[in-house]
């Protein structure tokens, strides 16, 4: 175990991790990490036992995706904030403090709504942690240890996605101590107290003394806007569309010119807003948060709908289910390494039609009432996932090259939370439309193949024009990520 120190950017001394030091530290922040990534995609291989058990509606389990991706974007926007100003060590560990917690309610939940509430609390507290760990790595590693840690989140970044939907289906079909679904969460529970209990004795502590006042009205009033846009839309079906959810959905749009008031009145002041809305005049910014909503919009809503066609229509297992969906992960594990590797425009858009296409094939393969074969399923999600790895990895370091590079941090943090947001939008507007064409099938007198099968074709041409239309945006980016911006 060896340790040196240098001084920080800001003054102060941190401590720089070598050797079994740095191997500890590592392994904890990446084991808490490879748990958020998890816990993100596990529950749709579970959803249907978890809807079975706890009698669970339609907007309850959009809730239960949308509710952890939209928490643990707005505690992205400020969680690297707070732990620069008290200490990424400290923020870190009570990050994953409050998961294990929350992971243990989600156990417990008797109801769905006890889940889903469980499931935002996980979410902050995953936005909390999960900044730190890059804080962690920056601060405290030896730069040659720097760059291979880096290398290994990325690697995990690709287990995770392999290993949730696999995982999920494996600890749903075990039944572990007769837990069912609780398992997926239960799981977590062991595995975090291990590493607070290391993280506490081996991870150095760090900040950045004097650091900017955070914005907690901006980020209150993101918060605010979000949920005002996403609620009437996951429950309007269960209210009956009354005119007053289309108002509050209305109430979205002055929320959102408040932010942004607020954010250019604080910049006016001096202070460190969490959006600039100069950016916004960036074409390259301006361009990167469309194709985020865009694309994560497509995304985020898709392993769900196809957990529920698979295992509610043609009747496959949590564990077959998560068997279909392997190849995805595989295919982005795949390309992942060119994206990130060559990082050019010309692959983004490659990648965003390659999705439309799988999808395509992938409609031509559901349609007509057939059970498809696994072979027929797994095909176009292999091409889907060759196409997730030409683009996801390198998107945000393609647009902040064309971001002034004092404004590219704020920047890097705006894009990420503006694809959760897309992510859960996703889940909330194309999950409408899934759940509307299935009751509208059942009521004619569709099967459960036949009723499944109309739904997930229903949505999939929405998210062909989704990428299409994320394609067509992505010429505003700049065309490498070393490019400067003009």
């Amino acid at each position: 175990m060896t340790t040196s120190t240098r001084p920080h950017d800001s003054g102060a001394t941190t401590s720089l991790l070598s050797g079994r030091a740095a191997f500890v530290v590592l392994t904890v922040i990446l084991i808490a990490a490879f748990m958020e990534l998890l816990d993100a995609t596990i529950v749709s291989v579970a959803a249907p036992a978890i809807a079975e058990d706890l009698g669970s509606g339609e907007a309850a389990l959009q809730w239960m995706l949308a509710g952890y991706t939209l928490s643990a974007g707005a505690g992205l926007i400020t969680g690297g904030r707070v732990g620069d100003q008290f200490g990424r060590r400290r923020v870190f560990l009570l990050g994953l403090a409050a998961f294990t917690l929350a992971s243990a309610g989600c156990g417990l939940a008797p109801n769905s709504g006890v889940l889903v509430g469980m499931r935002v609390a996980q979410g902050l507290a995953a936005g909390l942690m999960i900044p730190q760990v890059f804080g962690i790595i920056r601060a405290s590693f030896e730069p040659g240890a720097r760059a291979k840690a880096l290398g290994a989140y990325g690697a995990v970044l690709g287990l995770a996605s392999v290993a949730g939907p696999l995982f999920g289906g494996i600890l749903v079909e075990a039944d572990l101590f007769g837990l069912g679904w609780r398992a997926i969460f239960w799981v977590n529970v062991p595995i975090a107290i291990v590493g607070l209990i290391v993280g506490a004795r081996f991870i150095p502590e760090s900040r950045v003394p004097g650091g900017a006042r955070l914005d907690l009205p901006g980020a209150a009033l993101a918060a605010a806007a979000a949920v005002l846009l996403l609620l009437p839309l996951m429950q309007g079906r269960d209210w009956g569309w009354p005119w007053w959810g289309f108002l509050i959905l209305a109430l979205s749009v002055p929320a959102v010119a408040l932010f942004l008031l607020r954010e250019r009145r604080l910049v006016a002041r001096g202070g460190q807003p969490i959006l600039d809305p100069a950016l916004l005049r960036v074409r390259a910014f301006a361009g990167g948060l469309s194709v985020s909503l865009l694309f994560f919009g497509a995304l985020g809503s898709f392993f769900l709908l196809l957990s529920l066609y698979l295992q509610l229509g043609t009747g496959r297992t949590a564990l077959e289910t998560g068997l279909v969906i392997l190849p995805y992960a595989i295919g982005s594990i795949i390309t992942s390494g060119i994206g990130v590797r060559f990082a050019q425009r010309a692959l983004l858009v490659s990648g965003a039609l390659v999705l439309a296409a799988s999808q395509i094939i992938l409609l031509l393969v559901v349609r007509g009432g057939a059970d498809p074969s696994y072979w027929a399923l797994a095909t176009p999600l292999f091409v889907g996932g060759l196409g997730l790895g030409l683009t996801a990895p390198s998107l945000i370091n393609i647009v902040l090259a064309g971001v002034p590079a004092k404004d590219a941090g704020a920047a890097g943090g705006v894009l990420t939370t503006v694809g959760q947001i897309g992510n859960a939008l996703g889940v909330a507007v194309l999950g409408v439309v899934f759940f509307a064409r299935l009751e509208g099938s059942l009521t004619d007198g569709g099967t459960g193949l036949i009723a499944y099968g109309d739904a997930f074709t229903t949505i999939l041409p929405w998210q062909v024009a989704c990428y299409l239309a994320a394609a067509a945006l992505m010429f505003l980016l700049p065309r490498r990520a070393n490019a400067s911006h003009g």
